[in-house]
């Protein structure tokens, strides 16, 4: 038998309503015991119960950049905390005879300009920049997420006034903006009022983030059955639809802390920033470039541990929204 007579026998007709075989309606139907069938809807009850969060800290655990820059931020953070575990010296106490003295046992960093220890102030500058960085970053989310959530939310005139408020604040870059607040008000400098400018020009990105996920979140089911079931709007908002926006709040809020820290850094740097009897990398790194052709060690040592945070933070960031926004991974 050819081949062609073997299709034609394992060729199973297909009639129509007539019961005759039209024209090109033939087709091969496998015999039952060639495809067995599968459950394709099983589920496994003896899995542990995951969810978003779950699943990020199994992603989180896995990742080498993320254990990286956890240790370090741990480390940074024991830093600020305990400072007197590493030393023992007064950040402010300063020796004109130690003028740009070279490291020895207890200063291993030397002596600045003033005579004072750069490994003391150095590990002492730590809390400023991380106060800053933390505090900024916790106002930004807070007023952000406001803002933008509402936006999201009611949609109509309130979304378009809110929206309209969000670019003129967005098109004022935020160190200008910083600089010029704080040059109309330099009669008093805290850190407390370096955050507040750091936020007022900061909560915009948080913003828009904000509002994209709100938009996407509150046509989901779970909120239309939330508004079924007799759930006021505010309470869907608060209950249902911010909690499930919150992983791409996160991620912005986790990458932008590094920048924040620089800020600081940057309006210290320009003399406007922190008053000089506050302890902070950025005031050491600007008194300390005037001696940079003669003794760049001085420079060097506050200058390697605002990096070394600020890399740890964006290594953090990076971590965080490949685990928590799988669609953005590159690789």
């Amino acid at each position: 038998m050819t081949d062609f007579a073997m299709n034609e026998t394992s060729r199973s007709s297909v009639t129509s309503g007539t019961g005759t075989v039209l024209p090109g309606q033939e087709r091969y139907v496998a015999s039952l015991d060639e495809t067995p069938l599968h459950e394709v809807d099983s589920m496994d009850e003896s899995a542990p119960a995951s969810n978003m969060w779950t699943d990020a800290w199994r992603t989180l655990r896995r990742n080498p950049l993320f254990i990286v820059a956890g240790v370090l931020i741990v480390f940074i953070v024991f830093v600020a905390l305990f400072p007197g575990v590493f030393t023992h010296q007064n950040p402010n106490y300063c020796q004109l005879e130690h003028s740009l003295e070279k490291g020895g046992p207890g200063h291993p960093f030397g002596y600045d300009t003033q005579g004072c220890d750069v490994f003391t102030r150095t590990v002492y500058g730590t809390r400023t920049s991380l106060s800053v960085g933390l505090l900024t970053t916790l106002l930004v989310v807070i007023v952000g997420t406001l803002i933008g959530g509402l936006a999201g939310f009611f949609g109509g005139w309130i979304d378009a006034v809110l929206s309209r408020f969000t670019d003129i604040f967005m098109a004022i870059p935020m160190l200008l903006g910083a600089i010029v607040v704080l040059q109309m008000f330099r009669t008093s400098s805290s850190i407390w009022k370096i955050v507040l400018v750091l936020t007022l020009f900061g909560w915009t990105q948080t913003a828009r983030i904000a509002r994209s996920s709100v938009l996407e979140t509150k046509n989901l089911e779970f909120n239309t059955a939330s508004t079924a079931l007799g759930s006021t709007p505010l309470r869907n908002l608060v209950r249902h639809i911010l909690p499930n926006s919150v992983a791409s709040i996160i991620v912005v809020g986790t990458t932008s802390l590094g920048s924040y820290i620089v800020s600081e850094a940057t309006l210290s740097f320009l003399g406007i920033g922190l008053p000089s009897t506050t302890v902070s990398w950025g005031g050491d790194i600007s008194n300390a470039q005037a001696i940079l052709r003669t003794d760049p060690s001085v420079l060097f040592y506050p200058s390697a541990a605002l990096a070394i945070t600020v890399l740890a933070f964006i290594m953090m960031g990076d971590a965080v929204k490949d685990a928590l926004d799988p669609k953005s991974r590159t690789a």
